[in-house]
């Protein structure tokens, strides 16, 4: 990396000091979430690596959305602790000081904003003083237009930095949605069913572009594609009726019982 684009990320992210020097950065332990009477979550314990590519799979109701709710802030479970890093409890924070700790969601419905073009919606995104007037007379540094470029190559959309969004396939969608991600210096992504209406290229890309992240990022894949997952090569979750049913490598995954009575074998 640069000088000017470590001095770019490093200001860019001065309030967060979440401490993810140790090997596991992402920590659920004995969490449950209950939506009237119903076990949404039932004592999950989800432990990731720092530079991890993870993948969860699991039947429909297993408690995928509701286990990325709950890292995002956006639910709060009835019982169990959950920590990013060493030292910042997910549940003692709001939805906005999750992301601004460097947790960053990317849903399966793209929310990019199409009628501004790829660059801007990436400047959008940065990572900087989002009150009105730094905001509307702020001038773009060389390190962050920089910082921009790095991203367009990174996620396959130099060529169309200039066209606006709403022009993209649903798969360049996507990527901007993930680069729109990396541009707010998120340290951890959660990626839900990032191959769901691509295309066989747009998916190899896909697939590309996520194993590349992992080698400065940890990130959380949910997903039901399961040719998609294997070619991630990654470690994967079995979520069944709120908790853990296996984990393994996809091989592992694919050959066991329990899994495939539950949902494999759908």
């Amino acid at each position: 990396m640069k000088k000017g684009i470590r001095s770019f990320f490093e200001k860019a992210a001065p309030t967060r000091n979440i401490d993810l020097h140790k090997d596991m950065v992402l920590y659920l332990e004995d969490i449950t979430v209950s939506f009237d009477g119903f076990k949404a979550i039932n004592s999950l314990n989800l432990y990731v690596r720092k530079n991890e590519l993870r993948c969860i799979i699991g039947p429909n109701g297993a408690g995928k959305t509701t286990m990325m709710d709950i890292i995002t802030g956006k639910t709060r479970p009835d019982h169990g602790t959950a920590w990013f890093g060493q030292n910042f409890n997910l549940l003692l924070h709001s939805e906005d000081e999750i992301a601004r700790a460097g947790i960053g969601r990317k849903f399966q419905k793209p929310t990019v904003f199409e009628n501004l073009t790829v660059f801007d919606n990436l400047e959008l995104a940065m990572d900087s003083d989002k009150r009105v007037f730094p905001t509307l007379f702020s001038k773009l540094t060389s390190a962050e237009i920089e910082s921009i470029e790095i991203v367009l190559e990174k996620i396959n959309l130099t060529e169309q930095s200039k066209e606006y969004a709403d022009s993209l396939s649903h798969g360049q969608k996507q990527w901007l949605e993930i680069g729109m991600l990396l541009m707010q210096n998120a340290q951890l992504l959660l990626i839900d069913e990032p191959a769901a209406g691509m295309t066989h290229q747009e998916i190899d890309k896909t697939s590309e572009l996520l194993t590349t992240l992992k080698k400065e990022h940890t990130v959380i894949v949910v997903e039901h594609d399961m040719d998609f997952v294997r070619s991630l090569d990654s470690p994967v979750t079995v979520l069944h009726q709120g908790s853990v049913l296996a984990e393994g490598d996809m091989d592992k995954i694919q050959n066991d019982p329990k899994v495939v009575e539950v949902y494999l074998g759908e």
